[in-house]
C-alpha cells in the first residue's frame, strides 16, 4: 500500500501484495501498472479493463476541480477560486515481526514531498507519500516496490489532488471520517465473488481459499512462476482497483496496514479505537504501536505493519449525540457502523 498527496487538498494510496520471485523484473510490471493508470489520467482504458474496478466518491459542498487519475484529470486550483480543506499532514507508523520467523513487509512515510524531493513545478505545495507493502514468500519483492513506487507514481504528470487509494493485495486503507469508518480499498481474496469469477474465467481455480491452491490473494505483484509470460493472460493480476474522495474537515485521518492487522480488527474497531486515541494525546506514531499492540493480543499470526496519517493538527473533537426521548441501546461504535452500511446501500 503506497500513498502520496499534495495540499488541495491532496492523497493517494497504493496497495500491493508482494513476491521474493525475480524482484528485478518487477520494473517492468510497475512499469505497466503504472502507464495504465497514466491512460486512465487521461481518459483512456486500461489494458484488460474487465480486472480492473474503481469507484469515485466526491464531496458536494466542495468546489470540485475535476477528479484525477482513475478516469479524471485535474488542474492546480486557480487563486482565485474559494479556499477549500487543506489537510495538515502528520504520520506515525509501527512494524512488528509478529509470530513470524521473518518481517516480510515495508513501508515508507513521507510527511512532505518538497523536503523530500525540494520544490520543484510538480511540487510547489506541499505534498506526502506513505506505502505498505505486504511481501510473502520472502522480501525482495516488497523492498523493491518500496525503493522504487513513488518515483513512478510522481513522474506522473497528474499526481493525486485528492485521496486515491490503488489496491492491489489484501492489505486495506481505512478513512476516518468523525469517528465513522470508510473502506477506501477491498481485499482481494481469490473467495471474493468478482475475484473468483475473474480468476475462474481466466483458467485459474480456487482450492481451500487459495489461488491455484497456492496463494492467498487475487492480486499482487512479483509470483513470476504464476504469471507466465509477459502478457500472457493469468488469474493472478497486478492491476490495480482504485477509489477516490475529496477531502473534507470530517477527515480525521486514514490508517494503512497489511492483513496482520485486519484478520483479527475491523475496520471500525480501528477507527474508533485511533481516535480515542488521538483525543488522549494526538500522537499517529502512539497510535500505529497501539494497534499493532492491540492485533498482537488478539492473537495475530502474521506480519504487523501500521501506518496511521492525520490530517489535521488537533485532535479530533468529542462527538455530541443529541439527547432524544427515544432511548437505544447501542454503542457509539455500532452506530457509526450501522451508517457505515446505510450510507454504502443508498
Amino acid at each position: 500500500m503506497a500513498a502520496g498527496t499534495e495540499f488541495s487538498p491532496p492523497s493517494s494510496v497504493l496497495e500491493v501484495g508482494c513476491n521474493k520471485d525475480n524482484a528485478a523484473a518487477l520494473e517492468g510490471e510497475v512499469s505497466d501498472s503504472l502507464s495504465d493508470l497514466k491512460q486512465m489520467t487521461n481518459r483512456k482504458p486500461p489494458r484488460y479493463s474487465s480486472a480492473l474496478r474503481h469507484s469515485v466518491s466526491s464531496v458536494g459542498h466542495l468546489t470540485a476541480d475535476d477528479l484525477l487519475d482513475d478516469a479524471s484529470v485535474s488542474t492546480k486550483s486557480p487563486s482565485n477560486q474559494k479556499s477549500r480543506f487543506l489537510p495538515v499532514f502528520r504520520s506515525g507508523s509501527c512494524a512488528e515481526r509478529g509470530p513470524k520467523h521473518y518481517m516480510e513487509d515495508e513501508h515508507v512515510c513521507i510527511d512532505n514531498l518538497i523536503d523530500h524531493f525540494g520544490e520543484t513545478d510538480d511540487f510547489s505545495s506541499p505534498g506526502a507519500f506513505y506505502g505498505v507493502f505486504d511481501g510473502h514468500g520472502g522480501t525482495d519483492a516488497a523492498s523493491f516496490i518500496r525503493k522504487n513506487i513513488l518515483k513512478y507514481i510522481v513522474d506522473d504528470s497528474h499526481f493525486p489532488r485528492t485521496l486515491r487509494v490503488a489496491n492491489a493485495g489484501d492489505c486495506r486503507a481505512v478513512l476516518g471520517r468523525r469517528g465513522r469508518a470508510v473502506e477506501m480499498s477491498k481485499d482481494h481474496k481469490p473467495n471474493c465473488k468478482s475475484e473468483r469469477l475473474r480468476i475462474e474465467n481466466l483458467g485459474g481455480v480456487i482450492y481451500d481459499g487459495y489461488l491455484n491452491g497456492q496463494l492467498s490473494v487475487a492480486r499482487a505483484l512479483g509470483d513470476w512462476h504464476m504469471k507466465g509470460a509477459k502478457g500472457s493472460a493469468c488469474p493472478l493480476s497486478a492491476e490495480p482497483e482504485l477509489q477516490e474522495t475529496r477531502l473534507t474537515e470530517d477527515d480525521e485521518f486514514l490508517i494503512m496496514g497489511c492483513d496482520g492487522l485486519w484478520d483479527v480488527m475491523s475496520s471500525q474497531c480501528a477507527v474508533t479505537m485511533t481516535r480515542k486515541e488521538l483525543m488522549v494525546h494526538n500522537d499517529p506514531e502512539r497510535c500505529s504501536r497501539e494497534l499493532v499492540r492491540e492485533a498482537l493480543m488478539r492473537n495475530a499470526c502474521d506480519n504487523l505493519t501500521v501506518i496511521v496519517v492525520c490530517f489535521l493538527p488537533d485532535p479530533p473533537p468529542k462527538i455530541e449525540i443529541p439527547q432524544t426521548r427515544v432511548r437505544r441501546s447501542i454503542s457509539l461504535e455500532g452506530l457509526n457502523l450501522l451508517k457505515g452500511v446505510l450510507d454504502c446501500n443508498s
